[in-house]
């Protein structure tokens, strides 16, 4: 049972007291089904299943307030469930679990442990009492849905500064399904390399590359991907062109008019130094 939690935004409460284990479907059976794949308890890893969201909605809840959520105007009454909640119920490492929400234009929402414990995020089921085929538009597109689902927080207070990266809200929406991993396998692939791997500078980089470049981007084995660059692509852009990657990094649309990726005005020389320190470390030995 999810104790009631004070927050400055209001008082979290139990919208509802159930907590037995969750049937799970082999098919979707409707455009509000969460799919939940990876590794699921009693079931051989990849497996993937589904969650129907009447279903979603026996499992204990949290209700709140929220006022500094970017996808939101103005105060916005949320009631959902806890990413922790469902890393219990369905990974088969309960609340150590990595947890990723995948949305539908492939955009990827990484959810380790710590950020877990320190930030509450919530997968939304209902906003201001309405079912998600009633919630608002996305403010990146008038017509672009913001469910099925979406995550949130009843407050987001950044946590950590790493140069002139500093922590977070991972606030996706159009979620449509969640993964869960074994943290240290699901990092491996993007953690530096080679002999400059535990060099101050790179690890700086990494860190900030796993909360921001790694939920559009990634190595060529995740699969479909939101960034048209995998992992490897990024480090060769990085090795090749230091100071056009750098300028990119910062304002991607002054170096390709049609890029589609956010700008970091705020990452200064030395942040940008430490990514390109990191992204080196995967390059090709010849174009280093």
């Amino acid at each position: 049972m999810i104790a009631a939690r004070e927050t400055a935004s209001g008082t979290l409460q139990n919208a509802n007291k159930g907590g037995a284990k969750l049937p799970l479907q082999a098919e979707r059976t409707s455009p509000l089904d969460l799919e939940i794949s990876g590794n699921l308890a009693g079931l051989p890893p990849g497996s993937k299943r589904f969650v129907r969201h009447e279903d979603l909605l026996a499992l204990p809840q949290v209700s709140f307030t929220v006022t500094d959520d970017a996808n939101f105007s103005g105060p916005t009454e949320v009631r959902g469930v806890e990413l922790d909640l469902l890393a219990r119920e369905f990974a088969s490492e309960g609340e150590r679990a990595f947890v990723v929400a995948v949305c539908r234009d492939w955009y990827r929402a990484y959810y380790p442990r710590v950020y877990r414990e320190v930030h509450r995020p919530v997968l939304a089921l209902e906003i201001n009492g309405q079912l998600p085929s009633d919630w608002p538009k996305s403010k990146e597109g008038t017509t672009s849905p913001t469910g099925p689902y979406l995550i949130t927080h009843a407050r987001f207070t950044p946590s950590f500064k790493i140069l002139a990266h500093e922590d977070e809200a991972q606030i996706p929406w159009g979620v449509v399904a969640l993964e869960f991993f074994d943290e240290k396998a699901a990092l491996a692939a993007i953690e530096p390399q080679g002999a400059t791997a535990d060099a101050p500078d790179v690890q700086a980089g990494y860190r900030i590359a796993q909360q921001n470049c790694f939920r559009c981007h990634g190595p060529a084995n995740l699969g479909a991907l939101k960034g048209k660059l995998t992992w490897n692509g990024i480090a060769l852009f990085a090795s090749q062109a230091p100071r056009n990657f750098a300028a990119y990094v910062r304002n991607p649309k002054a170096v390709v008019p049609n890029a589609e990726m956010p700008p970091n005005p705020e990452y200064d020389e030395p942040t940008l130094e430490a990514l390109t320190a990191y992204f080196d470390t995967f390059a090709p030995t010849e174009k280093k």
